[in-house]
């Protein structure tokens, strides 16, 4: 068996070696800082517009839609923080599903005075348009819905639930952190006007992202400071990461199709053999799912253990979110979805790359079948 599979990529990915490499010039050579007037500062501020105008592309938007950030956490709590005005008390709407980035920028609001409601999900991790149309009202201001699941792989109807907030006057965010450069995004046609992404989840260098706002949305500054991009986020360019970042999303994108192929592929041949040596398990989300995540559920077992016994077979999963892998309790969307809490304690989840293979997908369910069967 090969000494190390990595399973885990939902939360983080291998940095492309292309992107690397497109990289290391604005690292060495070309260091110098885009804001500057001088000759020294024309081609890094030649190559933060270039990066612009290729993931803006990549994504249906204009490039001065485009605002670069430190990656989904800071989109995330930027889309949410900056709606909101002193004596605005316009109500936002998210789901019980959502990363912590959302679901704690929205706490976090909740202890200023802003009004917030969670929005339940089906079995499947789905927000409806019905739940949505039940709950929204003309003193909404904002909506917020991921579009794609970091536990689950859920893919959400955000194109439908965009509308119902337009038409009553809100705003509409989505968090594409685990979407982008895996499914095809359309600003235009998801109809958003807020979307986060971040590098590392597309084989792009951590440390780095983006937020898309639509052109006209009001928006208050991340960061004061500097006139950095256009006065809204200031702080010197990472021009390096942020070229990176453009390198990967558009490799992956031009790739999209066959990895998803490729993907899919893995996931049978995982679930095929572990429903072949009868394990006793359920997937969660499975409706609609981005490509390579597999959430599965083992009855019996804790999902900690299974990721250690994993581990010391050289196999790298997680036992959902990265961010809640050293806490046992079940998390928050298992919960949402109504896991059965004799098969949710065993949860793990297996997300795979483009870089895996067909002989790791067999290794993978046959080290599984192997700690289940007491092996």
């Amino acid at each position: 068996m090969k000494r190390h599979i990595y399973a885990d990529n939902a939360a983080t990915t291998k940095l492309d070696r292309d992107a690397f490499e497109a990289m290391l010039p604005w690292l060495q050579e070309q260091y110098g800082n885009a804001s500057q007037p001088y000759a020294f500062a024309r081609k890094p501020r030649e190559a933060l517009l270039e990066a612009r105008m290729r993931i803006a592309e990549c994504i249906g938007a204009f490039p001065e839609e485009i605002y670069f950030t430190s990656g989904g956490t800071e989109s995330d709590n930027w889309a949410i923080k900056g709606m909101m005005r002193h004596g605005d008390n316009r109500a936002t709407i998210t789901s019980r599903i959502e990363h912590h980035a959302v679901l704690h920028a929205c706490k976090s609001i909740e202890g200023l005075g802003f009004p917030v409601v969670y929005l339940p999900v089906d079995g499947k991790g789905l927000v409806t348009p019905e739940v949505l149309s039940q709950v929204i009202t003309n003193e909404t201001k904002l909506v917020s819905v991921m579009l794609v699941n970091n536990e689950i792989g859920t893919i959400e109807p955000v194109a439908d639930l965009a509308c119902i907030a337009h038409d009553h006057g809100a705003l509409f965010h989505t968090d594409a952190v685990q979407a982008v450069g895996h499914i095809p995004v359309d600003v235009k046609s998801l109809g958003v006007d807020l979307l986060s992404a971040s590098a590392h989840k597309f084989n792009g260098p951590k440390g780095v992202g983006f937020l898309y706002i639509k052109k006209d949305t009001e928006i208050s500054p991340y960061a004061d400071g500097g006139a950095q991009e256009a006065g809204m986020r200031a702080g010197t360019e990472n021009i390096a990461s942020i070229v990176g970042m453009a390198v990967a999303l558009q490799k992956s994108v031009h790739v999209m199709k066959e990895t998803q192929y490729h993907l899919r592929n893995l996931e049978r041949m995982i679930v095929a053999a572990l429903s072949k040596a009868g394990i006793d398990y359920i997937r969660n989300g499975q409706e609609s799912h981005v490509p390579g995540n597999l959430s599965l559920s083992f009855k019996g077992y804790e999902g900690e253990m299974l990721l250690h016994r994993l581990d010391l077979m050289g196999i790298m999963v997680s036992t959902g979110s990265a961010c809640d892998s050293k806490n046992t309790r079940i998390s928050h969307v298992l919960r949402a979805i109504d896991v059965d809490k004799n098969y949710a304690m065993g949860t793990i989840r297996i997300s795979l790359g483009k870089d895996n293979t067909e002989e790791e997908a067999v290794q993978i369910a046959e080290s599984i079948i192997k700690i289940i069967n007491g092996q």
